[in-house]
């Protein structure tokens, strides 16, 4: 079957046709496509078209799809079974290989995604502190949990829905949002609730709102305030940790949070999460202490036995320079093709994260990204795709580059990234 057969077939079953709002296409017209097989930085899709891949499963393919090694530890995983619903040794060689990269996390627990991170995290900040009050920033995504689905981005901002449904005012009323990159904003929220906020979320580089960086000295503000009034500062690199750095964001702007949220990489493209930091605060935990969180999968052999083999890779290769010399490429060849064309154009890029906006003014936070034309990224969007660059389905959500773009594929995908430009 096409591509327009199964979505035709989904729709009659599935809400929407999707299991992920992104993925409808709604922000950016027209119909899905299906993937049929992915390998290195190419979707094959169910319509036997091959596409250069932007997306990289949203961030895990660091290797590219299908990497040898780790399809070959799930193989040798498989061989033993699929889960065992008792503590197995793959756990421990990756909270090892945590502990090790990210030096503010002393101790980790499992968990299945990047929402059950998050949503674990806040918890344990909320029982560590005794404070229930939390701030996040309008604009960042951390999943869809009902604290944090509030002023959030990825799915729920390109859906212009980013208040859902489903979240009582009960909830909400405990979560301040904040603007991005605004210290002043972050002053007030702490003064106007003093002694009562639990902890501070960010994703510290944005990558659902589009892919955004903070103003320098940003970020160590954020850790200097909530030091100050005793609140935890949590850094959702679900998105960012190993792919920017092998400890994360923190790592590049030497900031220790008290919490991290992992995810992505840290499954090699199965299903997983993670969330650590100090140890006494994660001994506030159960079994050890009265914050419950459990979960039937946490730890699943499969995906700690990929997860393992593409950290050992990251280990092994050390990729960054490598992975920042190609998204500096895709980027100028980018601002390049619309300094020709006259069309004004925003390209935020570090490492392997990327975003294009098209607007004259600089994005740093979830209003200036609003700036950009969604009409013109829409179209795009499609005539990239149509040549066989396959983008993010949104003009709100970062770009992400593999080791495996390298070489003639990075060449390539630049070439119709600006021949494409060159006729909007």
């Amino acid at each position: 079957m096409n591509s327009d057969q199964l979505f035709a077939r989904a729709l009659q079953l599935i809400p929407g046709g999707v299991n992920s709002p992104v993925r409808a296409f709604r922000s950016v017209g027209g119909t899905p496509f299906f993937v049929k097989a992915a390998h290195g930085a190419t979707l094959v899709t169910a319509d036997d078209r091959e596409l250069i891949d932007f997306v990289c499963t949203w961030g895990p393919a660091i290797h590219g799809h299908n990497h040898p090694r780790i399809k070959a530890a799930i193989a040798t995983a498989l061989e033993n079974g699929t889960s065992f619903g008792t503590p197995n040794p793959y756990e421990v060689e990756m909270a090892e290989l945590i502990v090790k990269f990210v030096p503010s996390i002393k101790k980790v627990r499992m968990c299945n995604s990047g929402t059950e991170a998050t949503m674990s995290a806040i918890r344990l900040a909320r029982g560590f502190t005794k404070r229930d009050k939390i701030i996040k920033f309008a604009g960042c995504y951390h999943g869809h949990s009902d604290a944090l689905l509030i002023k959030a981005g990825s799915g729920a901002l390109t859906h212009g829905n980013p208040d859902s449904a489903g979240v009582p005012a009960s909830v909400a009323q405990d979560t301040v949002v904040l603007p991005y990159n605004d210290r002043a904003a972050l002053e007030a929220g702490f003064a106007a609730n003093p002694g009562q906020i639990a902890c501070v979320i960010i994703e510290a580089y944005c990558g659902n709102v589009g892919f955004i960086m903070p103003d320098a000295g940003y970020l160590q503000f954020l850790r200097e305030i909530t030091a100050k009034h005793g609140a935890l500062l949590i850094f959702d690199e679900v998105m960012t940790g190993f792919r920017l750095a092998k400890g994360g964001v923190q790592e590049l702007e030497k900031i220790t949070p008290d919490l991290t949220c992992l995810g992505k990489i840290i499954g090699g493209g199965l299903p997983v999460g993670a969330f650590g930091g100090r140890a006494d605060i994660m001994d506030h935990l159960a079994p050890l202490g009265p914050v419950y969180q459990a979960g039937t999968l946490s730890g699943n052999p499969l995906a700690m036995a990929a997860g393992i083999a593409g950290l050992r890779l990251l280990e092994e290769q050390n990729p960054y320079t490598r992975l920042d010399a190609l998204g500096q490429k895709l980027r100028d060849a980018v601002l390049a093709a619309c300094r020709t064309k006259g069309l004004a154009a925003q390209v935020p890029q570090c490492g392997s994260m990327f975003s294009i906006f098209f607007t004259a003014t600089p994005v740093r936070d979830y209003a200036t990204a609003l700036t950009g034309n969604a009409k013109l990224f829409a179209r795009f969007f499609h005539a990239c795709l149509t040549r066989g660059v396959y983008l993010a389905p949104s003009a709100y959500e970062a770009g992400f580059i593999s080791t495996a773009h390298e070489g003639a594929v990075i060449d390539r995908a630049c070439e119709i990234l600006t021949a494409v430009i060159k006729e909007l």
